[in-house]
């Protein structure tokens, strides 16, 4: 047999007090064998690929792949690997999942997205796999890194993700070859050597049960296949039977037959020396998000507990049955290999309504559970302490710190129970409320901007589900949340596309808000495009719509937006016309802040259309409005205004007062001179309307 390795770091959890996180890569004294494959690979770091013996530079960084089939121990090779070869890699060890625990291939675009933030980069949301594809290639052009990227599905994953950067290294793991990538020759997997594979079972059982019996424990071995996961699971068997000799756990194993992999047969001992209730969760641990499970998630998929749920995972782990995962919060990770083993007991045993039932609680645990984390934030709130106080004690966090690290480790899990929700199509309700759930706690904990890649992801599944289930109104919202952060990212073609298609769901739906808002938006859209006419008749048609519904103070904002595109395209007439109904607008809804905004924006296109005069005294009555709105920055930009208009009438004198009365609101903020004025000018203009929005 070959030399092999299995890392055993998330076996073992204490049987008091917190349990030891997983070490993110096996070390030194955790791996077994596997000295030959690991020595290969570092040669084959180092070897001299096809281009070099050419003469050419290679294209892309050197790629190494572990084959082997799940529970082979390929994962824990490829992270021994990287541990002992990471000092020569020092911009950073990338990992990714390549494939999800059911073997759906991850998106690249996803993949892509996980890899720059690790290296500390941020991608515009909604960006497409091609342009995050070379944005990762560009961040790594200039790093020497090492990706990990494991599961790999097929070799366009891979190909997707390869660096053109030599001096970069990439170890795919993977069940068999990569065709189409060059220049890879994989190390493929089989089972380990007797003294690794005895070593490992010492470990569980101690080793008087293996000095005592070696024939029976080099029985046990050839019959495990020398397969690491299945030595696991009959190490823990063992451990959990002090009394038991190791030759007992060979004849079960004989006496049940060559009915199936050897994994599944040990799978089998140890499913069904357990108890009904612990069975039971263990089954329905299959339905877990991203295989991803915390005490809550068992609690809620059981009906149990989550003081029992949590029990139960730690005798599971010890078992060989789920994985530690490093992490301050409890989590465990149900090992690849076994999900295969736990979905059809989960068909058979359980009724397709239970399965559903169990689904729709983890769901509803997981909505309260984002409530109580949004809640938290929000205890200056009658409401909020109300809700917090309504909760059980299990539900509640002791604070927003602990509520946002709780958001940021269970994130990936949430993201996932988002997309398994909408992908099963019967929890559609359940689904749009963990949705909206889920939108408000990342807002609320990590602000808009930080989000937006989540964001944009979630609202895309708002969209399928409205589509699906023809829900007009829903339809509009998410157009219009996806519309919003294209234009943020200058993808403005894409936001106007969907700020129309919104509106054409928000009249399905007669939804007055969505179709005005979609309306403005259109506006918008047009008006960065360079469209000012469109612009100008979108606007205004939100405006009709604004005045015929009496919103005063919206329509007052339109006239500005309006009266800014006007402004653009030059017809100030038009602009000054509308910039006067602005002001009158405000006026009547009692914004003082608005109707000195107004002002100051009138005054600048008298100004432009050659009336300095006109727009001396409109920029005074700015000034003393904006005194009556407490807006320090406003008057000292109208007192700089005024000096301007003064020393283009020929008033020098005048115009240096205003400026010193600006310097006396700004201090130090305030431009050295006439020149640096006109450059930092920008600076200390008033936002027009359209920038306000």
């Amino acid at each position: 047999m070959t030399d092999q390795a299995v890392d055993t770091g998330g076996t073992a959890v204490s049987e008091e007090g917190p349990r030891p996180p997983a070490a993110p890569a096996p070390t030194s004294s955790q791996f077994l064998g596997r000295t030959r494959e690991l020595k290969e690979l570092r040669a084959d770091i180092e070897r001299a690929g096809l281009n070099t013996l050419a003469g050419r530079k290679a294209p892309h960084a050197r790629v190494l792949l572990i084959a082997g089939r799940p529970g082979s121990g390929r994962t824990a090779l490829a992270g021994e690997l990287t541990r002992q070869v990471a000092h020569s890699y020092p911009d950073g060890i990338l990992r990714a999942q390549l494939a999800e625990p059911d073997g759906t291939p991850v998106p690249t675009e996803r993949t892509a997205r996980d890899l720059l933030a690790a290296l500390g980069l941020t991608a515009p949301a909604g960006a497409d796999e091609d342009d995050l594809s070379e944005r990762l290639r560009e961040a790594l052009a200039t790093r020497r890194a090492l990706l990990l990227l494991d599961d790999a599905v097929d070799a366009a994953q891979v190909d997707a993700l390869l660096p053109e950067n030599p001096d970069c290294l990439v170890v795919a793991v993977s069940g068999g070859p990569l065709t189409g990538i060059p220049d890879v020759r994989p190390c493929t997997l089989g089972g380990m050597d007797t003294k690794s594979a005895l070593e490992l079972l010492d470990r569980y059982t101690g080793s008087v049960r293996i000095t005592v019996d070696p024939r029976a424990a080099e029985g046990l071995v050839e019959l495990c296949a020398g397969q690491p996961a299945a030595l696991v699971l009959a190490g823990a068997w063992l451990a959990h039977r002090p009394k038991a000799a190791v030759a007992d756990l060979a004849k079960q194993l004989r006496a049940d037959g060559e009915d199936g992999p050897v994994l599944e047969r040990i799978f089998r001992l140890t499913y069904a020396a357990l108890p009904t209730a612990a069975a039971r969760i263990l089954r329905f641990l299959s339905l877990a998000p991203a295989g991803l499970v915390d005490p809550h998630t068992a609690s809620a998929l059981a009906g149990c507990s989550v003081g029992a749920a949590h029990t139960t995972l730690d005798d599971f782990t010890r078992l060989g049955l789920v994985r530690a995962v490093e992490s301050p919060l409890p989590q465990y990770e149900v090992p690849g290999c076994l999900l295969p083993l736990l979905r059809p007991l989960t068909a058979a045993e359980d009724r397709p309504a239970e399965l559903q039932l169990a689904r729709a609680r983890m769901l509803e645990r997981t909505v309260r559970l984002l409530g109580s984390c949004r809640a938290i934030t929000e205890t200056d709130s009658s409401p909020a302490r109300e809700k917090l106080a309504g909760l059980p004690r299990a539900l509640r966090f002791p604070n927003p710190r602990a509520a946002a690290d709780w958001l940021r480790i269970r994130r990936p899990a949430l993201l996932a129970a988002a997309r398994l929700a909408v992908a099963d199509g019967e929890l559609d309700t359940l689904a749009r409320r963990l949705m909206a759930a889920l939108v408000r706690a990342l807002v609320a904990h990590f602000g808009t901007q930080a989000s937006a890649p989540e964001l944009y992801g979630i609202h895309r599944l708002v969209l399928d589900v409205a589509e699906r289930r023809n829900l007009p109104r829903e339809k509009a919202a998410a157009l219009l949340n996806l519309a919003d952060l294209d234009a943020r990212t200058g993808r403005t073609a894409d936001a106007l596309a969907r700020y129309r298609a919104a509106l054409d769901a928000g009249r399905e739906a007669n939804d007055p808000y969505a179709t005005g808002r979609a309306m403005e938006s259109v506006g918008a859209a047009h008006q960065e495009l360079g469209d000012y006419d469109r612009a100008a008749d979108w606007y205004g048609r939100a405006l009709a719509q604004r005045l015929a519904r009496d919103e005063r103070a919206d329509a007052a904002r339109l006239h500005g937006r309006i009266a800014t595109v006007h402004t653009y395209a030059g017809r100030y007439g038009e602009a000054l016309r509308n910039w006067r109904s602005a002001v009158t607008g405000h006026r009547r809804t009692g914004d003082v802040a608005g109707q000195a905004r107004a002002l100051s924006e009138l005054a600048r296109v008298q100004e432009y259309a050659g009336r300095p005069e006109e727009s001396l005294v409109t920029c005074q009555e700015a000034a003393e409005w904006a005194r009556r709105a407490d807006d320090v920055r406003l008057q000292a930009a109208l007192q700089l205004r005024l000096a301007d208009t003064l020393d283009r009438l020929g008033d020098p004198t005048a115009a240096g007062l205003h400026r010193a009365a600006a310097r006396r609101m700004l201090g130090d903020e305030l431009p050295e001179d006439a020149a640096s004025r006109e450059q930092d000018g920008n600076a200390y203009e008033i936002r027009s309307a359209s920038e306000e929005d």
